[in-house]
Order: C-alpha cells, then structure tokens, then sequence
C-alpha cells in the first residue's frame, strides 16, 4: 500500500537478527569479566511534518496588474508540550500515638520535607505603542496586531515582525510588478505574527498591510481572492473575504483565510487546524481584529 499523501517520510520495520547455529563444545577457558551491557538507545523524536497549503493568490486592484502566487508550506501544531513538571502532590507524614497514660505521641516515620515552589517570572511587558485616529493609525504597526490569547504561544518575537516591501512580495512570490501595486496603493509599512492557542490545535497567522487611505486600503481587499479554496461567510466583520481549504482526510491540516480592511489598514487571518476548520473560529478572529484595529486597545 502507498504512503499517504502529504506524508514525509515513512518508517520500515528492521527484518529479525538471524539465529546463530550452536557453538561446538570447546574445553572451557577462565572467564573473563562480563562487560557492562550498553544502555539502550533512545529514538529520536520524528522531524515535524510540513503539510502543504497549495493556495494561490490573486490580486487584481482596480484594473492595475494581476499578480499570482502561491502560500508557504505551514507546520501543523497538534498538542501542546508541557515544557514545566507538574508538582508533585506534597507527602503527608504518618504519625502514631502512643496510648498509654502519661506518655507522649511518637511519630512512626520521619516527615519528609515539602519542596518549596518557586514563583514563575511573569512575561515582560510590550513596549511597541501605536494610535489610531478617524480611521488612521500611527505609530508601530505591530501594536495593531490581535493580542495572544491567554496560554497563546507566539512563534518568533511575542511583538510580532516588522515587514518591509521584499516580505510582502515575498507573499505574492516576488513577481516584477509587486512594486507597482504597492506604490499606487501608497503602500507604508507591514507587520506580522503567528502563534499557536493554549490547546495546541491551531496555528494562528495575522498579517497587517498599512496603506495611504482608507480607500487605498480597501481596493486592496477588493482585488484579493484565494484560489482553489471553497468561499466562506465571516459573520461580524463587514466586507470581509473568507476562504477555506478541507483537507482531503481529516487527519490532515485544513485551512481558512479571511481578507479586510479597518481604516487604513488591511488584515489577512491565516488558521490552520487539524481535520476541516470551522468558519466560526475565523470569524471570531476577524471580528476581534477588526475592533482592534477601531478602538487601538
């Protein structure tokens, strides 16, 4: 039977070790001292898998150029390591009291001491500022982004990354004409980050687009659509674009992308769960970026 798809690499069991035949009876020589056996080898945890988003993007802005493209590769995040021990429940010391009369209560065992647990140091604080006015936003872009959630793990800087124009071509494949397209759209600046949720089941990906008005903005969510993905509604986020991919078995990844504008700015929602993704989880991102964006936090 044929790997599956999407399937990196698969393992082969080893064929059993032949059986020796029987050593002929030799007279018996002084035995030597047996050395230690080697300790096992441990396996190696398996390289993460990579599944494929084969996604293309096209971008048509008010009848300027085309430009297509295709997704990066994402990884699947299914279950969240623990990186700290759980505690140990504290052990209680046994103690049996003497009854006779006058005698004094002996314990029948020594207590044995609670270890004392350490307070964890909390998370530093953001330092990246940024206002919004009338539809208009200044300052660093990354303080637009949708906060973590709580238990939330960010991939890379918790602040997100800046983008300059070479990673946003980079989006669309760095066609030749990217340029063009940005400039007329007064393209400013970019800001990314991805995270992954407490529970380990999805992968999170906001990307902000900063332009020169609102309008400009706007014309870019218009021209953006995502081949080769089913269209999908995203309830609470006026005007927004949503798209999804279902993988072709459910122990695959899947995916959902959701496309709009508040003011100035345009954002892009990338998730990614395992099995087909629900679109009221995108949704819900949409709608708390949107309010972001509006209100600045």
């Amino acid at each position: 039977m044929s790997a599956p798809e999407n399937e990196s690499a698969a393992f082969t069991e080893p064929p059993p070790e032949p059986v020796a035949a029987p050593a002929p009876v030799a007279t018996p020589a002084p035995a030597a001292a047996p050395e230690p056996a080697a300790a096992p080898e441990l396996a190696a945890d398996p390289a993460p898998r990579r599944l494929p988003r084969a996604v293309g993007i096209v971008l048509a802005t008010a009848g300027l150029l085309v430009v297509t493209a295709a997704s990066a590769a994402v990884t699947v995040a299914v279950g969240k390591p623990d990186g700290h021990p759980a505690a140990a429940p504290a052990p209680r010391a046994t103690a049996t009291a003497a009854a006779s009369t006058g005698a004094s209560a002996t314990p029948s065992a020594t207590p044995v001491p609670v270890p004392t647990v350490v307070p964890t140091t909390p998370a530093p604080a953001s330092t990246v500022k940024g206002t919004v006015s009338g539809g208009k936003h200044e300052g660093d872009l990354r303080y637009f982004l949708l906060p973590i959630p709580a238990g939330g793990e960010s991939y890379g800087p918790a602040d997100g990354m800046p983008m300059n124009r070479d990673d946003v071509a980079e989006i669309f494949g760095k066609p030749d004409d990217i340029d063009t397209i940005l400039n007329r759209l007064g393209y400013r600046d970019g800001a990314v980050r991805t995270y992954r949720t407490a529970d380990g089941k999805a992968q999170v990906t906001v990307t902000l687009l900063h332009f020169g008005s609102t309008d400009m903005a706007s014309r870019f969510v218009q021209g953006y659509t995502v081949k080769s993905a089913e269209p999908i509604d995203i309830d609470g986020d006026p005007g927004a674009h949503g798209f999804r991919q279902k993988p072709k078995h459910e122990a695959y990844t899947g995916s959902m992308t959701g496309i709009s504008s508040q003011g100035d700015v345009q954002y892009t929602v990338d998730v990614e769960v395992k099995g087909t993704p629900d679109a009221a989880l995108l949704s819900d991102l949409m709608k708390r970026q949107r309010e972001w964006l509006a209100s600045g936090g």
